[in-house]
């Protein structure tokens, strides 16, 4: 089993690449070898078919080796603190470089000399002006309190160019940070490698966020920019700091510059959705449960003595007369219109398109939060659909996931805070999904002093629950 969950992380693919790489470059350097002897030993003609096979061997590792080499560098690169990176419009001038410098050393042409010396100028210009395209620039960002996935949010981004006499053209603001404290799959990657290399691949990626392009910063000046991002999911987002690139003025480097940010977390909050008309009719009845207990209700729950404390308002006098002692109505309690949203994490893997550990790495890796299940999201966007429609019937609402209990509270910022519970939430995959853990935790608010409409959103159905909790609560399943 575990060797199977360790073939995920390769595909049939990597492994072709790494045979045909590993035959192409061992047998590139045996024909060099034998290239070399061929001449020492005087053997003209194998020297020339052996180099010319050499050089169709060096042909496929330009075609085929190099690149994926190349874009796994790009990506540590990225990862990096370095100052400039070519394009490959820098590599193609550089490589033009080398062979008009080796054309002009081997036939001394004062032409080649003359484009090699203009190459080499546009390169240390473009280098140096690019360095100085990004000095003394300061960037701010600022959010509105409450972002909801899927829906346009405009984002306020600043720029403050503080140098004096130089102006700065073609820079890109990006925001870097990271979603998750380490990988979704450390916790499988632990189980079947050995620590150090788990620990290294089980780091959370550094996840960059494109604010902007500025074209001109004039110097001397602050110029703001409101640009309407839309998150596609819920999650959140801890910024570490600021990128600002630039390929002015000839795209042969990218420079950038990292800027210290305070570190902030942004939380995209779940989309939120029009409930169907049965669950709308639900608010028209709230206020109207009785319970047996004591409270400031309407109905009458029973008559007692009184005592020295009670409220005179509640003597019933005609009990008073025929009892001839003071005699003091209690009323009984009703739900003052309070609802509990129940989200059971626990979610089988059964009818799910399960992401192998490669592909949870790679989505990472890209920018692109992983989903885990599909179902568990749009339980997540029933619960905060379920908590907004209720608030805003003036309700009290309270949110329930798993064994984490909230409190009762009114109000948008009260909202918000549920929401925020919602947008971290992480479902958890289990071979089987009992449910005496749900009944367990519905007995116990059941039987609490809360009384309240509860709503459970869970993979298991009506059927599943005994009818003594079942009567009790709405399921909703997903």
């Amino acid at each position: 089993m575990k060797l199977r969950e360790l073939s995920q992380l390769f595909s049939v693919r990597d492994l072709r690449n790494a045979v045909f790489g590993t035959v192409v470059v061992f047998g590139g350097i045996s024909l060099a070898a034998l290239t070399f002897i061929a001449h020492q030993t005087g053997n003209s003609r194998l020297a020339g078919i052996t180099a010319g096979i050499s050089m169709v061997f060096v042909l496929l590792i330009l075609i085929f080796v190099v690149p994926p080499l190349a874009r796994n560098a790009s990506k540590e690169a990225s990862q990096l603190n370095l100052p400039f990176e070519f394009t490959l419009g820098g590599a193609i001038v550089l490589g033009l470089m080398l062979i008009v410098g080796f054309s002009a050393w081997n036939t001394g042409n004062n032409l080649l000399f003359l484009v090699l010396s203009f190459l080499g100028a546009a390169v240390i210009v473009g280098f140096i002006a690019g360095g100085v395209c990004l000095k003394k620039l300061d960037v701010k960002m600022r959010f509105p309190e409450t972002i909801f996935a899927g829906e346009e949010t405009d984002i306020l981004v600043s720029i403050h160019n503080r140098k004096r006499f130089f102006s700065s053209y073609s820079v890109v603001a990006e925001v870097r940070g990271k979603e998750r404290d380490e990988s979704i799959a450390a916790d499988e990657l632990r189980r079947l490698l050995p620590r150090p290399i788990a620990d290294r691949l089980a780091r959370a990626p550094v996840v960059r966020r494109t604010l902007d392009y500025f074209a001109h910063l004039p110097r001397n000046r602050v110029t703001e920019s409101r640009v309407p991002h839309i998150f596609p999911h819920r999650g959140r987002f801890l910024i570490k700091d600021f990128e600002l690139s630039t390929r002015f003025p000839f795209a042969f480097f990218r420079h950038r510059r990292r800027l210290s940010a305070r570190e902030t977390e942004l939380i995209v909050l779940p989309q939120i959705e029009p409930l169907s008309s049965e669950i709308d009719d639900i608010p028209l009845e709230a206020g109207q449960l009785i319970s047996q207990k004591r409270g400031s209700g309407q109905d009458l729950l029973s008559l007692r003595d009184y005592l020295p404390n009670d409220d005179l308002r509640r003597v019933d006098w005609k009990a008073t007369a025929r009892s001839r002692g003071l005699m003091v109505r209690e009323f009984s309690a009703e739900d003052d219109r309070k609802v509990t949203v129940v989200l059971d994490p626990r979610v089988t893997d059964a009818g799910e398109k399960q992401l192998t550990l490669r592909e949870k790495i790679e989505s990472e890796h890209e920018g692109h939060s992983p989903v885990i299940s599909e179902r568990f999201e749009t339980a997540i966007t029933r619960a905060a659909s379920l908590l907004s429609h209720f608030a805003e019937q003036q309700a009290e609402v309270r949110l329930v996931i798993g064994g984490e209990v909230g409190e009762f509270g009114i109000g948008n910022r009260h909202l918000i805070e549920c929401l925020k519970r919602l947008a971290t939430a992480e479902a958890r995959v289990e071979p089987l999904v009992g449910a005496a853990a749900v009944e367990t935790l519905i007995a116990e608010m059941l039987d609490s002093d809360e009384i309240s409409h509860y709503f459970v959103l869970t993979t298991l159905n009506d059927g599943d629950l005994t009818p003594s909790v079942a009567q009790k609560v709405m399921v909703l399943s997903y």
